[in-house]
């Protein structure tokens, strides 16, 4: 079936399939060569479903390197009743033929003689009461193990707990592609599940309490809107120390908003647009939703590691908060839960937070945010060509005062003891857009905490300030401006 390397069996090519050919633009069937990666294995797969005992074939083609998929010279489902059958296999063309096989067999009971002895009516009475106890115990044990639906997935807590063999998510194969990001608590991998690109966040076991908290913060009722992550599922893979977790959300191919300012300077209607929805992103986590059209109602939730790292960006840039693994919310009559607090990242810290000064209260928690607010809406400004001179390359803030991998005690001389922050460039200021910025920035990075504006006056004011400003035909025409200088702004009355 295959060249056999070591005693693998090297799978070069499959036969495929695709039942959504005309939408995807793909051949209908044919042999597809497995181009694999260097040190990795190929595998071919089917997909299936079962209507009624007619068999409907999904896809066939090539698989890569999964350990479910090793040493399989044949192509079997073990699943005992998905929606979608899903098997693989090595060899070529080892998915020629598929079949499914449960793992649980019932067995079989012979019918009883004619004339049946004493001995036999004893088994044949006790034999269904027996199976029945046992079928009990089954049942249970299945509704204590069980997986949920896709897209509401409830985890069972017991590290130990092993999951079927098969890589799926739900009842969708999922295949992990690249790794786009690495973090405190692990990585980010672009995957795809069925025809979608999706976002896998990996945890390692040790960081199972993140993973939790993150889950649960995307589980709370009221968590969908345009401008937070959207959640699909969580799952457990593999067993005992070689166990991950994973967080499964929807894909933004542009990325974080780190990674675009890195890469592309940007406008005046592009920065108020990413600071306008960012803002309102962050308005919403932070506010207190009633119950509406059944969803809710949402307690008020602090992030607690607001960044530009952890900002996503659409195709249209309109910004997506994201990594909620140290939020805490803030439910009405129950304690906020784990409200350490020195969390979060170093740079982005507020000086209360570096002082270790903080008063444990939810709006205490939520001026956090916002003092890292301003320092995002900074980085955005930073990086705005509407000003008349050069757009510098992007740096974090404090980079260019402490450097790239501050210590604490840089952090606490700089913004506690001196109370700087990154500097305003001239030529920012004499654009009437992002001077007005520069003053809501200033206030949201107040060193008094009680004085900073609410993620919501900040949504108001740059939405006032996009409103009174005429988008220049070229970002160099600054002249073509109007004048918001004497503007009245949203008050500070708005602050939290």
């Amino acid at each position: 079936p295959g060249l056999t390397v070591h005693g693998e069996v090297d799978t070069q090519e499959c036969l495929f399939y695709n039942i959504n050919y005309e939408i995807e633009k793909t051949n209908q069937s044919g042999v597809e060569r497995c181009e694999g990666e260097k040190d990795k294995r190929s595998h071919c797969y089917a997909s299936w479903r079962n209507n009624s005992g007619t068999i409907e074939l999904v896809k066939k083609g090539c698989w890569l390197d999964d350990f479910n998929c090793y040493d399989r010279q044949e192509c079997v489902a073990t699943e005992e009743n998905p929606q979608v059958f899903f098997c693989c296999c090595e060899g070529n063309f080892c998915n020629e033929r598929f079949t499914h096989l449960p793992d649980i067999n019932g067995p079989l009971i012979k019918s009883p003689p004619p004339m049946p002895t004493l001995l036999n009516v004893l088994v044949y009475s006790l034999l269904p009461i027996t199976m029945l106890s046992m079928a009990l115990l089954l049942a249970f044990w299945m509704y204590r193990h069980r997986k949920p639906p896709y897209g509401h997935v409830d985890i069972n807590e017991d590290p130990g707990l092993v999951l079927p063999p098969s890589p799926l998510v739900g009842l969708k194969p999922l295949q992990l592609l690249e790794i786009k990001a690495r973090g405190r608590f692990g990585c980010v991998w672009k995957a795809q599940m069925m025809n979608d690109y999706v976002a896998v966040k990996v945890f390692p076991i040790q960081d199972k309490q993140s993973w939790t908290n993150e889950r649960d913060v995307f589980l709370t009722p009221g968590m969908k809107h345009e401008n937070l992550l959207r959640y699909i599922a969580a799952e457990k893979r593999g067993t005992n120390l070689e166990m991950e977790l994973w967080l499964i959300s929807e894909f933004h191919e542009r990325g974080s908003l780190t990674d675009y300012l890195k890469g592309n300077a940007i406008s005046w209607t592009e920065l108020c647009h990413i600071a306008e929805t960012m803002a309102c992103g962050l308005a919403y986590l932070h506010e207190d939703v009633p119950r509406y059209k059944g969803e809710g109602p949402k307690p008020a939730i602090a992030h607690r590691d607001f960044k530009s790292k952890n900002v996503m960006l659409r195709t249209d840039l309109t910004a997506i908060i994201g990594d909620f693994g140290l939020a805490v919310r803030f439910e009405p009559g129950k304690p906020p839960g784990d409200t350490h607090g020195q969390v979060g990242t170093r740079r982005y810290m507020a000086p209360e937070v570096l002082e270790g000064a903080i008063n444990f209260q939810r709006d205490a928690f939520l001026r956090i945010d916002m003092y890292a607010m301003g320092l995002v809406l900074w980085e955005l400004v930073s990086r705005c060509k509407a000003a008349d001179g050069p757009v510098d390359e992007y740096m974090l803030p404090f980079e260019e005062e402490i450097g790239q991998h501050p210590s604490l005690e840089d952090l606490q001389e700089v913004v506690v003891h001196k109370k700087m922050r990154p500097v305003f460039k001239d030529c920012w200021l004499k654009h009437a857009g992002l001077e007005s910025m520069c003053e809501t920035i200033e206030e949201c990075w107040d060193h008094d905490a009680e004085a900073r504006l609410s993620a919501g006056c900040v949504e108001e004011r740059i939405s006032q300030i996009r409103r009174l400003t005429s988008p220049p035909t070229s970002d160099c025409l600054v002249s073509m401006v109007t004048s918001v200088t004497n503007v009245d702004l949203p008050p500070k009355e708005s602050s939290i």
